[in-house]
């Protein structure tokens, strides 16, 4: 089954201009929807983007009003956890939230909310076993949106890749590090597939749209698996294979988080239930994709500050 189509008939307000947040509101701006997205700090207001943005820095006491919201349709929130835990997008606009007519609402969070399965799959059914603190944040915020009597889906991510996010820089620069962990695999998604199925489901009826789904590729593999293919497409060398063991100590918190979990996630609601399409089903169509858009030098959306 193919993605259901979004129909030109909203308005769409994207809380976080980042890498895919902007990637979102570019196609929905394509598709016929009014795009808003939101930003810290300062814009160029002569800049040529096929959207509005709008200033939102709680810190900074720049909260939207109602009449900068009121004709949003649906709303797409990329904003993570603050240093306290708390989602500072609904702290500071769920009462303006609930007044407006939304018909959607999305959040994005982690497939980091399972945990550490030693390898083993998690579907949408699995419970919730966050082990890292920020993870942990991540899971509260999104309980509180899901509960927060608004229309929302909560999109579960992994890796995110795609144009300007992939490894080819690394492999050209030579800083890219070919480490291998016996029995580690990671789970990837390619940015656009975030967006069609953001899309997909917008375009549901209300009651087909479950309020969790898991958005990731069918292949957990490696991240040798995933480099050597990088280095094949671009026909050069690989750096030499290090232990996991003989480099864990040079890592830093970040970095170690990541190898810290091991987990196969399943797409099988998205792709079987809801219908949707994966544009890459693997990284081997994503990396190529990535390539070539790259090498096009097209624009790649980034962060608004």
């Amino acid at each position: 089954m193919t993605s259901a189509p979004v129909k030109p008939r909203g308005e769409l307000l994207v809380l976080g201009g980042g890498y895919g947040g902007l990637r979102f509101a570019a196609a929905m701006a394509e598709a016929g929807f009014g795009v808003t997205v939101t930003h810290r700090g300062q814009r160029d207001s002569a800049a040529a983007d096929p959207w509005r943005w709008l200033a939102f820095d709680p810190d900074a006491g720049l909260v939207p009003s109602a009449g900068d919201l009121a004709s949003t349709t649906h709303l797409l929130s990329t904003i993570p956890p603050d240093r306290q835990g708390q989602d500072p997008a609904l702290e500071a606009l769920a009462p303006l939230l609930r007044q407006l007519p939304l018909d959607w609402v999305g959040y994005l969070s982690t497939t980091g909310v399972y945990g550490d399965r030693q390898g083993g799959w998690v579907d949408e059914t699995s419970e919730a076993a966050p082990s890292l603190e920020r993870s942990r944040a991540r899971l509260a915020c999104e309980q509180a949106w899901l509960s927060s009597g608004l229309p929302v889906q909560s999109f579960r991510l992994p890796a995110i890749y795609g144009p300007g996010r992939s490894p080819f820089a690394g492999l050209q620069q030579g800083t890219s590090r070919l480490v291998h962990k016996p029995g580690q695999v990671f789970c990837r998604t390619h940015v656009d597939d975030i967006v069609g199925a953001l899309s997909h489901c917008l375009a549901l009826p209300a009651q087909a749209r479950p309020q969790l789904v898991n958005v990731s590729d069918d292949c957990p593999c490696p991240s040798s698996e995933t480099l050597g293919f990088a280095a094949h497409l671009l026909g050069c060398k690989l750096p030499p294979v290090q232990a996991f063991a003989s480099v864990a100590a040079s890592m830093g918190p970040m970095a170690l988080s990541f190898w810290a979990e091991n987990r196969r996630v399943r797409n099988r609601r998205l792709c079987q239930d809801l219908g949707y399409s994966l544009r890459y089903p693997s990284y081997r169509e994503g990396f190529g994709a990535c390539l070539a858009e790259e090498r096009a030098g097209a624009p790649t959306p980034g962060p608004a500050g």
